[in-house]
């Protein structure tokens, strides 16, 4: 894994392009750097994914790895040196520092031209001590990749032959696959089986495909192992082959001579009266699929070809015919309990866990995650320890993943998906690994840490935050992330790591000093990682040694109760790019903050720091800076120095989520609209004649308004209107009774997908008509009289819908529309007491919510209409209103479909909740 030299390479030709006046001197050893460092860039893009054969060769890449981040070093120095003598100040102010220190500068220039001369003929001096003692390069290492390949495509075939007894937690799986394979239906069907790497797709559908029931369905069928390589002219001869034994029939003998066509003609021949069953086993692009199909003709005989992938996108291709997808889940606990216990106790009686192992082996269980592989792979390692060997395996299974034999399969099997990553997705993937284990990482943090580490590479006509999207969802087609959590729009907002595939990237990133996690309990002594994340209980942080190699440190803190408030930081770390202190107990920034002229990301979320320096305006390349949830309450005017700020976020939140105060802006000078790069702007209080300035910030993708005021009106629909990229607009008034004034936006941005309006409406927005992307509507404290539902109920894409005293009308008819509404609330509605439902109305709706609405006795008319609701909700209702949905109420029969009903009520121990499923 190679560091993001291209980013290196960009910042060297930014310093001699902008920089010039000051590396007289070493302009010549930087630019032989900079050629040295391209040949580099190549060597690292060959070695990845190669297994190097020898020791030697090994050490070869590491020593090219090793001097790209030395390269790094100096040139950071030069820039951390350049800007301590006074790069960030004026042109007079530069030049006169400059000629006091003439001496001290020639001294450092020296100093640098010397380094970099020693670091070029340390590179150049590589492949001539190599040839000195023979090591070899990377010759022989794609033969290595072809023999990992081999041996995968055996294990997956090995999958035809596992005993049903040896399996557990398959039978509902296999029968759902055979359903769709016997369904009667003659259109031709395809059926997809998705997951990551381990997780049981072959054995699920070969256990499926060996089924007599369901062969004697058949014709003729065949299974294709596929892999990434393969030749298209080999698969028809595969095909053909297995058909005729199959059919017992005689094998065409001169096959090996049949060009393509002639291969071709013989199976689109042979299949065009027949029923077939097809097996596309481990598919890695959609690519062979647009070269199986013309072979696979659509017969209307109802054949099927089932095929299994860890791409998402592929599963989800539309094929032309009929499809059905089955996402493999993780083992249920019991199941991943029962099939380790069968390897790891075999020899105990009736394969029962000895009570001295019990709380161990749950443990070990639960790290496999339900992943059939590694329960397996982990039971049968485990069967050969004795009692006293177990806890060091737990301890270091990272190592154990890694270099012992009998756990190879799941290393190989999850490393092959990292191997097949595009190159900038590696740098993406490790960087997942950073975050604790089972942590819930956010989309937009993880976009933005991409960016500010230099990963996300420049895309034409698109947004950084663009490409580092399409990064993580490829990441998620790969099956190598799980999402947790979607919006309404079906968006992936926030997910997982798999515990194995961490503890993988973990021991990959340390072996290549790409990052390193640390668990808090001791001093750290020196370690050469270039990023660092730390675990800590209280927000207390023990590093020893300076690292002054160091680009990024994340620290988590995984105990908030037991914090206490700390005004240090570890200090030397002056070459930063990410500082990620999110709900650290640190209450006030270090003077050494504004030397670290190199950071991009600055996160204080939830922090107690009350107050950012004046001098923040010197971190002159920060790009994200989160406030959000601290103790700052305004801004300094040396916010607006930050030209390439991108991200900025800073509201808190005071009360509970009903509370008009719910969310509060941050006061900002008026200047801050000077940063023109600006994307995100949330929550800004309004002050002064920023509601007029803000219209020129026209990058802008999301803003908050706080503080808004009707006299506003004019002035704030103008800037809005400007903002011709605006995905997301929050509005909200200075107090409960001030106006909300919005109908002068006769143009809202085309964009919009998200609406926040936080104040009293006179009148529904009518601008509300015409926002065709919007996918999610927030209503809070408008009391509108006025039906809503009219104005929104043809919006095409519209998936949620909170309205939180927002209504102060009797009834609400949901008689149209609504075709996309997954999630509905309605809460704080005091007079409402009849809500009706047409049918064919809200058909997707999924989760609805009635939380304090006092008058409202029944449950809405129509509720049964709704067929795809999950999950009902009822908070501080009436208790008609409650008892009428009990075991024998009127409104019985009205959600008797709908799998979890909840109901949310106070007691003396606080907000309780009960099921009335």
């Amino acid at each position: 894994m190679a560091l993001p030299i291209d980013f290196l390479i960009g910042k060297i030709v930014t310093i001699l392009e902008t920089e010039a006046s000051f590396i007289a001197g070493v302009c010549d050893e930087i630019d032989d750097l900079k050629q040295e460092l391209v040949c580099m860039k190549a060597f690292l893009n060959d070695s990845e994914g190669k297994k190097a054969l020898t020791e030697g060769g090994e050490t070869w890449v590491a020593s090219v790895r090793g001097m790209a981040y030395d390269a790094e070093d100096i040139i950071d120095e030069f820039m951390y040196h350049m800007y301590e003598q006074g790069c960030h100040k004026s042109r007079f102010a530069r030049w006169l520092h400059h000629t006091i220190r003439i001496p001290q500068n020639v001294w450092f220039r020296r100093q640098m031209s010397e380094k970099l001369r020693k670091i070029s003929r340390m590179i150049k001096a590589i492949p001539e001590r190599n040839q000195r003692y023979g090591v070899g390069g990377l010759e022989g290492a794609s033969s290595t990749c072809d023999d990992v390949r081999k041996w995968m495509r055996n294990q997956a075939e090995s999958s035809l032959f596992i005993k049903e007894d040896e399996l557990v937690g398959i039978e509902r799986k296999k029968q759902l696959l055979m359903n769709w394979l016997m369904n009667g239906e003659q259109q031709q069907t395809v059926i997809s089986v998705v997951g990551m790497g381990g997780s049981g797709k072959t054995t699920l559908v070969a256990k499926t495909f060996n089924d007599e029931r369901v062969k004697k369905q058949f014709h003729c069928c065949a299974w294709l192992t596929v892999s990434q390589t393969y030749e298209i002219e080999d698969l028809f001869r595969s095909l053909i082959k297995q058909f005729h034994e199959t059919s017992l029939e005689k094998v065409p003998a001169d096959m090996n001579s049949m060009t393509y066509r002639e291969l071709l003609q013989v199976l689109v021949n042979y299949l065009e009266s027949k029923r077939y069953m097809v097996v596309l086993d481990d598919v890695w692009d959609i690519k062979l699929w647009k070269e199986m199909r013309i072979a696979l003709p659509n017969t209307q005989f109802g054949s099927r070809i089932m095929l299994t992938t860890r791409r998402e996108d592929v599963a989800s291709y539309s094929f032309g015919v009929q499809s059905h997808i089955h996402h493999i889940q993780p083992l249920e606990k019991n199941d991943a309990w029962e099939l380790f216990s069968s390897k790891a106790f075999s020899a105990y009686q009736n394969k029962c866990c000895p009570p001295d192992l019990q709380s161990l082996a749950k443990e070990l269980v639960e790290k496999c995650v339900g992943l059939p592989l590694a329960v397996v792979a982990l039971g049968g390692l485990m069967s050969s320890k004795k009692s006293l060997e177990w806890i060091k395996v737990y301890n270091s299974l990272n190592w154990h993943l890694t270099n012992h034999p009998l756990l190879e399969p799941v290393k190989s099997i999850l490393l092959f998906s990292f191997d097949d990553l595009p190159y900038p997705l590696k740098h993406c993937f490790l960087y997942c690994s950073l975050f604790p284990a089972d942590y819930l990482i956010r989309r937009k943090r993880l976009i933005r840490l991409w960016i500010a580490e230099g990963f996300v590479e420049d895309v034409k006509g698109a947004t950084s935050e663009e490409v580092a999207e399409s990064y993580l969802m490829e990441l998620i087609f790969r099956s190598m992330l799980h999402v947790v959590w979607r919006n309404a729009s079906g968006r992936p907002k926030a997910f997982k790591m798999h515990d194995l595939m961490r503890e993988l990237a973990l021991s990959k990133s340390e072996k290549e000093k790409f990052g390193a996690v640390y668990d808090g309990k001791e001093v750290m002594d020196e370690v050469q990682v270039r990023r660092l994340s730390i675990k800590t209980t209280g927000g207390e942080i023990k590093l020893g040694t300076v690292m002054a190699q160091l680009r990024s440190l994340l620290v988590f803190v995984t105990d908030m109760s037991s914090s206490s408030s700390s005004n240090t930081l570890p200090s030397g770390f002056k070459l930063l790019r990410v500082l990620d202190l999110g709900y650290v107990p640190i209450a006030i920034l270090p003077k050494e903050l504004e030397y670290l002229f190199n950071l991009r990301y600055l996160n204080l979320r939830g922090t107690p720091v009350k107050k950012l320096p004046e001098s923040i305006g010197k971190l002159r390349n920060l790009q994200t800076l989160d406030i959000r949830n601290s103790k700052i309450e305004a801004l300094p005017s040396g916010i607006a120095k930050l030209q390439n700020l991108r991200h900025l976020m800073m509201y808190r939140y005071t009360e509970e989520p009903r509370a008009f105060r719910y969310v509060n802006g941050t006061r900002s000078p008026s200047n801050i609209c000077m940063l023109k790069k600006l994307q995100v702007l949330a929550v800004v209080e309004l002050e002064g004649n920023i509601v007029r300035l803000v219209g020129n910030m026209t990058q802008l993708r999301r803003i908050g308004i706080s503080n808004v005021k009707e006299r506003d009106e004019m002035d704030l629909c103008a800037s809005i209107q400007k903002m011709k990229l605006l995905h997301q607009l929050v509005l909200k008034t200075s107090d409960e009774e001030e106006v909300l004034q919005t109908n002068a936006l006769c143009s809202p941005p085309p964009h919009l997908r998200r609406v926040i309006l936080v104040g009293k409406l006179e009148i529904v927005p009518r601008w509300f008509v015409s926002l065709q992307s919007l996918t999610q509507l927030y209503l809070h404290w408008s009391r509108i009289e006025e039906d809503l539902l009219p104005y929104i109920e043809a919006l095409p894409n519209l998936g949620n819908l909170s309205l939180i005293n927002a209504y102060a009308g009797k009834e609400l008819c949901f008689s149209r529309g609504f075709a996309k509404l997954t999630r509905l609330r309605l809460s704080t509605c005091p007079l409402l007491n009849n809500v009706n439902i047409e049918k064919g109305v809200m058909s997707n709706l999924q989760t609805l919510w009635f939380d304090n609405c006092p008058e409202l006795n029944t449950m809405p008319q129509g509720l049964q209409y709704l067929t795809e609701l999950k999950v009902l909700t009822l908070g501080l209702v009436s208790k008609e209103l409650k008892d009428s949905i009990r075991e024998g109420g009127v409104d019985r029969e009205k959600v008797q479909h709908i799998p979890e009903i909840y109901h949310y009520y106070k007691s003396s121990l606080g907000l309780r909740r009960e099921s009335l499923s």
